[in-house]
């Protein structure tokens, strides 16, 4: 009797897609009420990400009685990760072109704050943000946002996977 192993992809991507829909509630709330996405309230996220990280592993093994290698978590971590990168950009773009237009000014705004408060001469200033407003497009959120989830993603897979793997042995 062979057994057949369940999909890394519809374990991760189901997971992936509750989880970046519980992100981007909060996120949606972060926004709403105004409070710094950039600080501790932000890193909060990345806790959501390693939460639904673990969940999707959990239901693997299960599913795989009890086994999980470390290169099927890994996949399954980076999958999931790849899920919110997705739609959280898919909803900053949404949210940054159709609910708060004036978001991505507002965030040079305060980024050009900043940068005075630093003591940086005003073509200084004007370069950093001429350069800011070209990463900080919609179309362009999507991309950062697909790039940095995908790559916080893989290490925290990196590590989420190493602690739960369960490898079949060699000789069952």
């Amino acid at each position: 009797m062979t057994e057949t192993q369940p999909s890394v992809s519809s374990v991760a991507l189901k997971y992936g897609l509750m989880g970046a829909l519980a992100s981007i509630v909060y996120s949606a709330i972060l926004l709403i009420s105004g409070v710094n996405v950039s600080g501790w309230a932000g890193a909060i996220g990345y806790l959501i990400l390693i939460a639904f990280m673990v969940l999707a592993m959990k239901e693997y093994k299960a599913q795989n009685y009890g086994y999980m290698s470390y290169g099927q978590g890994l996949g399954i971590g980076t999958l999931v990760a790849l899920a919110f990168g997705v739609l959280g950009g898919l909803f900053m773009f949404v949210y940054t072109s159709f609910v708060d237009t004036e978001y991505t000014s507002n965030l040079m705004d305060k980024q050009r704050i900043e940068l005075e408060e630093r003591g940086m001469s005003d073509e200084q200033i004007e370069q950093a943000i001429s350069m800011g407003e070209s990463f900080s497009s919609p179309v362009m959120m999507i991309v950062w946002s697909i790039v940095g989830y995908l790559f916080i993603g893989f290490l925290l897979a990196l590590i989420v996977a190493a602690v739960m793997k369960n490898k079949r042995p060699e000789f069952e």
